[in-house]
């Protein structure tokens, strides 16, 4: 079955733009005003109930909107997802390495949420929370609006146990477990992040599973949640995990090289479920290496 077509969603920020058109064409300058002018003729620009947007509508400020996403030659993940669990309010799912959780860069069908709803038939699944699309493992949807609120909550205030596993090279002048606490923001380029100077904002642990020849295998804990974060952390360590192109240094990779997996599993998930108030315990059947 093939992927559905689903929409992005924008909230409109403040701006000078007097039309809807003259706004997106200045906060996507990649995609041509033209390609705009045509996406809103074919009903492809929408209001937040579905309805069709035309290019002269105001900017407004706050608004939010459904686009669609259009890639030319959009390249097929070979990899495939699992479904480990699904209930009315719940889908857990096993990804794997490459896949994008959600639309991003060239990636539109090719993606988790996209092949979801493409199995389940069900439009209404959204992702709680994200994992980088080079880490594979586990991904917690809503599958009901009416109950998302309840589990958003879980991610919001840190009532949920995450445990990730690694491949990365030995640290044996280190004493474990341990944690790596610091600041990280925004790096260089723009799609990296970095450890800066500054009150701590980001808070791993860190533990040893095996000690192997070749490289160690640590357990994870991000008791926060920033971008890349155990990434920047181990890197810091000296010990980056193994197949990362971005720590400690980008290395360039053609979008169809597969060899080498960023070797970062989300492994497990823990929480107490807000509206049964059972303990549910979710763990991912990939393995690293």
């Amino acid at each position: 079955m093939p992927a559905p077509d689903l929409p992005s969603r924008l909230q409109l920020a403040p701006g000078p733009w007097t039309s809807l058109l003259d706004g997106l064409c200045a906060r996507f300058p990649a995609v041509a005003r033209a390609q705009w002018l045509d996406r809103f003729a074919r009903g492809r620009v929408l209001d937040s109930d579905g309805q069709p947007l035309a290019p002269a509508q105001p900017w407004r400020a706050g608004q939010e909107i459904q686009y669609f996403r259009e890639v030319a030659d959009e390249p097929v993940v070979p990899f495939v997802e699992r479904i480990l669990y699904q209930d009315d309010h719940l889908l857990v799912a096993d990804k794997p390495h490459f896949l994008p959780v959600t639309p991003a860069g060239r990636f539109v069908q090719q993606t988790l949420l996209a092949r979801l709803v493409a199995v389940t038939g069900n439009r209404d699944l959204a992702p709680l929370h994200r994992i980088d699309r080079g880490t594979a493992g586990l991904v917690l949807f809503s599958s009901n609006p009416a109950t998302r609120g309840a589990y958003q909550r879980l991610f919001a205030e840190r009532r949920i146990d995450k445990g990730y596993e690694a491949l990365a090279p030995a640290l044996p002048e280190l004493a474990f477990p341990l944690q790596r606490s610091s600041c990280i923001g925004r790096g260089e380029p723009f799609f990296r992040m970095a450890e800066h100077a500054g009150e701590d904002n980001a808070l791993s642990r860190i533990d040893v599973i095996a000690r192997g020849d070749a490289a160690w295998r640590y357990a994870l804990e991000p008791v926060s949640g920033r971008k890349h974060q155990l990434r920047v952390h181990m890197a810091a360590l000296g010990a980056p995990i193994l197949g990362d192109d971005y720590y400690p240094q980008v290395i360039e990779r053609a979008p169809d090289d597969y060899r080498q997996p960023l070797q970062l599993l989300a492994r497990r998930l823990a929480f107490i479920d807000p509206l049964s108030g059972e303990s549910r315990a979710f763990r991912s059947e990939r393995e690293l290496g």
